[in-house]
């Protein structure tokens, strides 16, 4: 049996024994029918750009390219003497590149995304080697003891942890030698994120509405997805919990105040994401009716028009980017649960096609700014992560 540092059974060991336990469908398998699907594809203009390996390997090569690439580096960090004054390699050894904590913790999880779609790919060596020098027991050991360290509580809450758990989940649905080692590695660090979570919720008493890394709604989406995958009984009831808490009673959410200047999630969309994860399809479609009533019955580009960086070259002006990505996944998302005789099915999915042209496109690499952390969220759409099968 696999055990944490505490000496208890961590939710990755759990998922990982139910996952050997029980027969799927397999990833070859998926992949085939993720290629066929005509949502993947993407129609922008002339030159459409298609979801395929090429692609596949172009995400790979951005994250590739930023895993271990210490600077230029934003830290977020509490120095509390001057022993903890030291280069970000030394200070989170797991997740010192891409630019910051988070963005390097969803880059692994793009590339054991990218690994479980497409095993055989050109890129498969590298990426194992990237992350199996990132994830050792020592490193993972060492991030979980910098995240409990004096005056941390509020470190990469909760959209770091939320992209932490996303990598938790992503491994332990991974039947495969070298994910079950690298899952059992992070459990250290797992057990200090959950009862980071498990302290700060319960606390909160008014959701975060902006459209950047402090949102509540979409934290609690990738959260809820995570403990629904692990098995974590207890995080998706206090996720779920929490969901309903903030949300339930919202009404006309003001979508035409929408986008900030510097926002890559749409605090509007994600709410009613968070929300499609917690109720029931009849309830959420009545909710979803008082709650963004600005969704209309038939297709109509106008409700919600996509958007452009004026400047993908600046840190915070490149979020736009990102938020065609987002809303287009929380776009299909809502779309996914609602009954088969809503008319606003096509509204939304129209909408979400039109974002995902745009924001796909976006995906260049062309600077560094966009390029460390696009590729993750372009993946993360194009797989279709956050929509149950």
């Amino acid at each position: 049996m696999e055990v944490n540092a505490h000496g208890s059974d961590c939710p990755h060991a759990r998922a990982m024994r139910q996952l050997r336990l029980r027969s799927g469908t397999s990833m070859k398998r998926f992949l085939a029918v993720l290629l066929l699907m005509p949502s993947i594809a993407v129609a922008a203009t002339d030159a459409a750009p298609t979801f395929d390996l090429k692609a596949a390997e172009r995400f790979a090569k951005l994250a590739l390219a930023c895993v271990g690439k210490e600077y230029p580096n934003k830290i977020s960090h509490v120095l509390n003497s001057d022993t903890d004054v030291a280069p970000p390699r030394k200070l989170t050894p797991a997740f010192y590149g891409c630019y910051d904590w988070h963005s390097s913790v969803h880059g692994h999880w793009l590339l054991v995304r990218l690994l479980r779609t497409f095993p055989d790919a050109s890129f498969a060596g590298a990426a194992r080697d990237a992350l199996g020098k990132s994830l050792t027991a020592e490193n993972l050991k060492q991030e979980a003891a910098y995240i409990r360290g004096e005056g941390r509580a509020s470190f990469e809450r909760p959209y770091g942890l939320a992209w932490l758990f996303q990598l938790c989940a992503e491994l332990s649905e991974w039947d495969d030698d070298q994910a079950r080692e690298m899952s059992a590695n992070l459990c250290p660090l797992e057990d200090a994120a959950v009862e980071r979570l498990k302290t700060w919720l319960p606390k909160l008493s008014h959701p975060v509405r902006i459209g950047e890394h402090d949102q509540t709604a979409f934290g609690l989406g990738l959260m809820l997805d995570y403990a629904r995958s692990t098995k974590n009984d207890s995080v998706a009831k206090l996720a779920a919990g929490s969901a309903k808490k903030f949300f339930l009673s919202d009404k006309n959410c003001p979508l035409d105040y929408e986008p900030s200047g510097e926002d890559f999630l749409s605090p509007c969309l994600a709410e009613a994401d968070v929300m499609r994860r917690v109720l029931p399809p009849y309830e959420f479609g009545r909710w979803l009716k008082f709650f963004l009533p600005q969704i209309p019955t038939r297709v109509d580009s106008t409700w919600l028009p996509v958007v452009m960086s004026p400047d993908p070259s600046d840190p915070k002006l490149a979020h736009l980017d990102g938020l065609n990505l987002s809303r287009a996944w929380m776009l299909e998302g809502i779309a996914s649960v609602l009954l088969p005789s809503d008319s606003r099915r096509n509204a939304l999915s129209a909408a979400a096609d039109e974002h995902r042209r745009a924001g796909l496109a976006a995906v260049t690499g062309a600077h560094y700014e966009g390029g460390h952390w696009l590729g993750s969220f372009a993946f993360y759409l194009t797989t279709r992560r956050g929509i149950s099968k």
